[in-house]
């Protein structure tokens, strides 16, 4: 593993449309399907747990308590374990000797023996921006509806997703990159490669 602070050399962030002009050298299978399957495990349950806890139980205290801890070890296993298995990514905050806080973002060499699986990718990155989209819909709804009382439990939910999204998109672009860049040089790319397909097809 090594600091993209240090060093640029990194693979896109959406592995499976650059796959293409790097031929078929990934495998496609899912190589840590346990990994792969609590990626998405707690997460997901903590929002059917949000949508339908009222229906199962009247106690508006266990409800909360009970997705606070699914949340937590979404946060916990997608930060720690996932991100290192499925893409080769993770980060941390790490507090120096004069007691200053610091964050480390690091990625897997793009030529380490230890390849990247294209369909693990697609399920790491789809399960991390789908998401954090869908309590943030919650948040709104919650606004609309005047549920205050189940703000604390949404807004926890955006936090705790969002901090992992934004540390693995850290990761996969490098430690210095801005969101701005990142998202200009995607757009860029992606209106590139269209014009260049217009062109051939004319």
């Amino acid at each position: 593993m090594m600091r993209l602070d240090d060093n640029d050399d990194d693979v896109s962030l959406f592995d499976a449309e650059d796959s293409g002009r790097e031929g078929k050298s990934k495998k496609t299978k899912i190589k840590h399907p346990v990994a792969s399957f609590f990626h998405l495990f707690f997460r997901v349950i903590a929002t059917l747990a949000y949508l339908f806890c009222e229906m199962i139980s009247s106690s508006f205290i266990g409800c909360m308590v009970s997705i606070i801890l699914l949340l937590s070890a979404d946060f916990w296993t997608v930060k720690n374990i996932t991100g290192r298995l499925m893409v080769g990514l993770r980060w941390w905050n790490q507090v120096d000797d004069d007691g200053k806080s610091h964050w480390v973002f690091e990625s897997r060499k793009a030529n380490s023996k230890h390849t990247v699986s294209d369909s693990e990718s697609r399920v790491f990155w789809l399960g991390l921006v789908i998401c954090p989209v869908i309590w943030g819909i919650f948040v709104f709804s919650t606004l609309i509806s005047f549920k205050i009382k189940w703000m604390a439990v949404v807004i926890l939910g955006v936090v705790l997703q969002g901090a992992n999204l934004y540390g693995y998109v850290r990761c996969k672009m490098g430690g210095r990159t801005s969101l701005k860049n990142m998202a200009t040089n995607y757009f860029g790319r992606q209106f590139l490669k269209q014009a260049m397909t217009k062109q051939e097809e004319s």
